[in-house]
């Protein structure tokens, strides 16, 4: 050992591996030491080179927010204030490598022991204030070893839990450790880590930075290595199958309702905050995996005002907590909605107080538990005119104008069903709990209608309201005559162009398919209204991604099973009066489904079947907000080379001039 420290021997690899491992590393530091200070033999000595750097009065306090994986976690500073960005810090644990958690979205799964390691930190520090000490930075190589300019840097540091976290030291035999000042910092992590075989130490180069506290990491990889815990065992690791239903079809997650249904709360492990509402849960019990959203509450969306804030709130209150669940139902995306507790408190209601979220209990809150504290806090956050109610008026809602399901009264906001759609973005409409409609849907039912028109006897003409048969479901329905041969009816077979007026179809039938009409049921207005999406340009039927662009809205919407929420932005009267498919009044929409968080006008952007509406500096604020909250759905699509964005920007920007071409659907 003399010898080492005077520098007039070398450290040997191969030999010293004969040794105990604590003579090995007493060999090891004396020969660094003689290195530092360039004795004897290494008068002449030039350090390796290294992209480690020191990192000096970074020292912080915080609460430990995410446990990324066993040798990361994020922590947020104490100092900063909440809400900021820069509130959240990644350190990663100095000198030791635990295995690598895999990545879902490129398909990486995690490596042994990677998911038990990552649990062991998650149920010791999420929550726990914890004292931080930054040791080193390091930049990231490329995958083929090369440093490029603007490389990642990762900052480590050795974190200590706070004494008041008792019986630690003795659950993995780590002993407190000091800080600089000689003060005790807390039980460190990084050795609670290693010491349950949960990760190895790195071998660093000579004069690369390395934890303060390298030697009690070593001491507690011998003992791991000595009891064969974790990675040190030759013990198959434990195996357990999750079965993920955030990716599987809408009809796989509704078969798993039933099964998270029985108890009326179950636990549940915050795995992702995916927005202020929105999460994805890990659900032991049933070993599935489920996105989950606050039944009737809303945050506001990607982009706007107080989301960030609302997605921060969350991560301090839940991420990566034991909670429990009351599920309610299932949307048609796979999403589970349903109630959420954490320590018996509400945390929808929590998000509620802070002025970060909504209630959205138009349809209606019988079947929401605690629904009379989710109204209590959303009095008391609007009374205090917190955050998204910072210019509520009584009597008023704030409107949004996004891809999301936000009610506003500030517009009309119609319940629908949509009965037919067009090429270009429109579609025909059918309001839900008209009466008028249940009352001409009663009328024609009891109608009795046989026998063929005698020929001469009816003649209908152009703009006449006739009943005509609709070829699909032969059900007879009000319609108005298009186009009608010329002169008196001559045979039965004569074609007649209808255009039923309460759904939005238009075909060819024969006169023996037409009968006339009571005045009684002639009188009312259509009831099919004519739609088109706000904010956007869809292609018509006859240009390019026309027809998948009809395609893709007929799938999302045709259905009597579907509702939605039509807020109309804007009316078009430039239409004139009905005379058929695509003519009369239009009114613009945004169009959401009762279910959904994300608006049929962005779907469509999202899928690279629409575009944006070019935006003009004299236009309304609102309708200036609008577009801007859905450009970024719009620059997905560029972003992936969806649809018409496949081959780069669309370049030209003039209005879609054809005509939407006529097609007869299924309306129901």
């Amino acid at each position: 050992m003399e010898m080492e420290v005077k520098g007039l021997a070398k450290y040997v690899e191969w030999s010293a591996n004969l040794m105990e491992e604590d003579a090995k590393r007493r060999l090891k530091n004396a020969e660094l030491q003689a290195k530092k200070s360039r004795l004897r033999i290494w008068t002449n000595y030039v350090p390796p080179a290294t992209n480690s750097k020191a990192i000096h009065d970074q020292n912080f306090t915080g609460k430990v927010v995410e446990v990324v994986s066993g040798d990361c976690i994020i922590v947020a500073d104490d100092s900063i204030p909440y809400g900021s960005p820069l509130a959240e810090r990644r350190v990663n644990l100095s000198s030791i490598r635990c295995p690598k958690i895999g990545n879902p979205r490129r398909d990486e799964k995690p490596a042994p022991y990677a998911k038990e390691a990552r649990d062991f930190l998650r149920t010791r520090l999420i929550g726990k204030q914890v004292n931080v000490q930054m040791e080193y930075s390091r930049k990231v190589p490329n995958a083929d070893g090369t440093m490029a300019s603007d490389a990642r840097i990762m900052d480590f540091g050795s974190v200590f839990l706070q004494s008041s976290a008792k019986g630690e030291a003795d659950d993995t035999s780590a002993v407190p450790s000091s800080n600089s000042a000689g003060q005790p910092a807390g039980i460190n992590v990084a050795e609670l880590v290693v010491s349950r075989g949960f990760g190895n130490i790195i071998k660093h180069r000579d004069f690369e930075e390395r934890s303060n506290y390298y030697d009690a990491l070593l001491a507690a990889e011998s003992r791991a290595s000595s009891g064969k815990k974790g990675v040190h065992s030759s013990k198959d690791p434990p195996v357990m199958h999750i079965t993920d239903l955030t990716t599987a079809s809408g009809k796989k997650a509704k078969d798993f309702l039933p099964f998270l249904q029985r108890s009326r709360r179950i636990p549940a492990i915050v795995e992702y905050v995916l927005s202020g509402h929105r999460f994805k849960l890990l659900i032991p019990k049933e070993t599935c995996s489920i996105a989950f959203s606050f039944s009737g509450v809303r945050c506001p969306g990607r982009g706007e005002p107080y989301s960030d804030e609302a997605i921060a709130l969350m991560r301090r209150k839940i991420l990566q907590r034991d909670v429990e669940i009351e599920v309610e139902t299932v949307d048609r995306t796979g999403t589970f909605l349903g109630s959420l507790w954490e320590s018996r408190t509400n945390i929808a209601v929590t998000l509620i107080e802070a002025g970060l979220a909504k209630l959205q209990t138009s349809f209606g809150s019988d079947r929401i538990p605690d629904a009379h504290l989710l109204e209590q806090a959303e009095r008391s956050a609007k009374s205090q005119k917190l955050k998204i109610w910072e210019n509520y008026v009584e009597g008023e809602e704030v409107a949004s104008t996004n891809g999301s399901a936000v009610e506003s009264k500030q517009k009309e906001v119609l319940k629908v069903v949509v009965t037919e759609v067009l090429g270009g973005g429109k579609f025909y409409v059918q309001q839900v709990g008209d009466q008028k409609v249940a009352s001409i849907q009663q009328q024609l039912a009891s109608l009795n209608l046989q026998e063929a028109p005698v020929i001469g006897a009816f003649n209908p003409k152009k703009g006449d309201i006739v009943l005509a048969q609709f070829s699909a479901d032969n059900s007879w329905n009000r319609a108005m005559i298009v186009n009608a041969p010329r002169g008196n009816v001559e045979s039965s077979n004569d074609k007649f162009e209808v255009f039923y007026i309460d759904y939005g179809n238009q075909e060819v039938v024969p006169y023996s398919n037409l009968r006339p009409i009571d005045p009684s049921l002639s009188a009312a207005p259509g009831l099919a209204q004519l739609c088109s999406l706000a904010y956007i340009k869809v292609p018509g039927l006859e240009d390019e991604y026309g027809p998948e662009a009809a395609e893709f809205l007929s799938e999302h919407t045709l259905s009597s099973s579907k509702e939605f929420r039509a807020k109309v932005e804007e009316k078009d009267t430039s239409g004139g009066k009905v005379k058929g498919q695509g003519t009369g009044t239009i009114l613009v929409v945004t169009l959401v489904a009762v279910d959904a968080e994300i608006s049929i006008n962005a779907l469509m952007l999202q899928e690279g079947l629409a575009r944006l509406e070019r935006r003009k500096k004299w236009e309304p604020k609102d309708r200036q907000a609008a577009l801007e909250n859905l450009e970024k759905f719009q620059e997905e699509a560029k972003t992936g080379r969806l649809g018409m964005w496949q081959y780069g920007d669309v370049q030209s920007d003039d209005e879609d001039s054809a005509p939407p071409a006529r097609k007869a659907g299924g309306r129901r």
